[in-house]
């Protein structure tokens, strides 16, 4: 059937999402795809640093005072999906005196709050930092959690009158007249029916994927993907966000991220943003540089590992045919870098293709405003009235900044169970928790009850990906070995037994993609021991239709060609994480 909406957004990262809400709480009629789960791309798959544009401050001006600017804002309106870590730029004997001055001084330029500290005091406040750090700045990063994030702006989009759809693949643009008049849709996993959505405007905000998408329109939007590798540990080695202090570079970053700890990150060009290599030397690059800095973390539990593609974007040079909105703010010692600056692409201007706009480039940190410059410009093209409000209505959840303090008494906050789930779910605590009969603990290592793994059944269905970005559950050091099955089980018995078997092999399988890059030592251990639960009690011990042989199969470690005798190859990019 045909659906006509006013605007189509297509991405359901955090820009996309951002991107529906800000236009529907404008009015706008919005209808929002995604190909798989919310957060299916690249927001999925950050580091889960809230930048504080330190980082930024010397190579990329502009972005860094985005990112300040940014920052105090998301601590208002989604105090629920950040921590105030604070971030440490550390610096080792070896690094540039000069340049940590500069660094110290760029960010006092940006108007980003800086404080130099001994080595000692760094040490003081971070005991497991290296002997030999010699000074730090104290900047105001933070950690956040971008699917509660992204899932916050959705719900707030639906609750505005947004339609949003995940499992729902854009196949064709439809394109009428030189205009972009709305896209054709597969639901492949609702019964793969295809439905045309006809829109007034469509937006693009699909990440690396950019590209292919304004290829179903015919205009070309040149996007460089780079990949960006991750290691995650079992426990937090430390509570403040660590940087090294140096120019751009791999492996310079530990994020605290609930129970955990990110190592971060790679930048490798990369030609396709969903088949790339997953290559061990950025595994063993990431630990063993960033136990220079923190050396406990050579005897880490590494749990987990991922990759996420960055949609970098170089603007056509000055005078040739385009239409960029955007600043452009590289480092003028390096003309070869790429701005982390967004850019906002009108392709009626720009290629004389009406109905079309396209958003590229930016960082996680700044996608409210990336979506609110997209909003602007759609409500501008399509007169719809209404100013931007994201920036001061707080997300669904982050309403009441002083829940855990008014709910010490109803939940018994003493409790490390109870404390964090109303940490989860903020201003939702005591609906969702307020239940009746027991509510036990369903997965052990995150501390997700029973209340929380319904809620989100009831909102998701038997999306137990989609169940897992919203209460963590399987997240946590087993990965899932322990409490896959009972998230499962939690279908039945109202969804069918091949429904629950079908998603828990879903669950089981990508849970497994991560593990398989680090099953080694001490998580090999609990690799086998995974493994043997789910054989010994559920018959479990053979490749199901989802999790193949090929996903259980040797480390990748991509062509033979690319890489030299093992060693990394010099990718000279920017350091920082993956966003959509």
């Amino acid at each position: 059937m045909d659906a006509d909406t006013e605007v189509l957004v297509i991405g359901g990262g955090a820009t996309g999402t951002g991107v529906a809400r800000d236009l529907a709480m404008r009015g706008a009629d919005v209808t929002l795809v995604e190909q798989g789960t919310l957060t299916h791309g690249t927001t999925g798959r950050m580091h889960g640093l809230l930048h504080s544009g330190a980082r930024y401050a010397v190579s990329d001006p502009a972005s860094a005072r985005q990112c300040i600017a940014e920052n105090r804002i998301l601590r208002d309106i989604a105090s629920h999906c950040v921590e105030p870590t604070g971030g440490l730029f550390v610096k080792r004997p070896e690094d540039d005196d000069e340049y940590f001055d500069r660094k110290a001084e760029a960010c006092r330029e940006c108007g980003i709050p800086v404080e130099v500290l001994s080595g000692e005091e760094a040490r003081a406040e971070e005991p497991y930092l290296a002997a030999d750090v010699e000074k730090a700045i104290r900047v105001p990063d933070a950690a956040v959690d971008p699917f509660r994030l992204s899932v916050a702006n959705a719900v707030s989009a639906e609750e505005h009158g947004a339609r949003i759809e995940t499992h729902a693949e854009v196949t064709d643009l439809i394109v009428e007249d030189d205009r972009v008049a709305g896209a054709r849709v597969d639901f492949g996993e609702q019964g793969s029916n295809t439905e045309a959505i006809r829109a007034d405007h469509v937006v693009n905000a699909t990440g690396p994927w950019v590209g292919e998408l304004a290829g179903m329109a015919g205009v070309e939007v040149d996007v460089r993907p780079s990949k960006g590798a991750m290691v995650v540990t079992n426990v937090r080695q430390v509570d403040t966000v660590i940087n090294r202090c140096r120019p751009k570079g791999d492996a310079d970053i530990v994020v605290p991220h609930e129970t955990t700890a990110i190592l971060g990150t790679t930048d490798v060009d990369v030609e396709d943003p969903e088949e790339y290599p997953e290559e061990a030397w950025e595994v063993d690059l990431l630990i063993d540089e960033l136990a220079k800095l923190i050396p406990i973390l050579r005897d880490a539990r590494t749990i987990r590992s991922f990759w996420g593609v960055r949609p970098l974007y170089e603007p056509p040079a000055p005078g040739s045919n385009g239409d960029e909105t955007g600043v452009e703010g590289t480092d003028a010692d390096d003309p070869t870098d790429v701005t982390r600056e967004y850019f906002l692409l009108d392709h009626a201007d720009r290629d004389g293709t009406g109905g079309l706009t396209t958003i590229v480039g930016g960082k996680f940190t700044t996608y409210r405003l990336m979506a609110e410059d997209v909003a602007d410009h759609v409500s501008d093209r399509l007169g719809i009235d209404g100013r931007c409000r994201t920036d001061e209505v707080p997300l669904p959840g982050s309403e009441d900044a002083s829940i855990l303090d008014s709910s010490m008494d109803r939940f018994d906050l003493r409790s490390p169970v109870a404390r964090r789930s109303v940490e989860r779910l903020g201003s939702r605590s005591e609906e969702v928790l307020s239940v009746e009969g027991p509510n036990p603990v369903v997965c052990e290592c995150e501390a997700v009850t029973r209340a929380e793994v319904r809620d989100a059944i009831e909102d998701v269905g038997a999306d137990l990906d989609a169940v897992r970005i919203r209460t963590r559950a399987g997240m946590g050091t087993c990965q899932g070995g322990t409490c896959a099955r009972r998230v499962a089980s939690e279908l039945h018995p109202d969804r069918g037994l091949e429904t629950v078997t079908d998603a828990l092999d879903h669950m089981w399988a990508e849970r497994w993609k991560g593990q398989r890059h680090n099953a080694w030592d001490d998580h090999l251990a609990q690799v086998a021991l995974n493994y043997a639960l789910h054989a010994t009690t559920l018959g479990r011990d053979r490749p199901s239709a989802v999790a193949t042989a090929d996903d259980h199969g040797a480390f990748d470690s991509g062509p033979p060609d690319s890489t030299a005798n093992g060693t990394a190859p010099d990718s000279g990019g920017d350091a920082d994480g993956t966003h959509e």
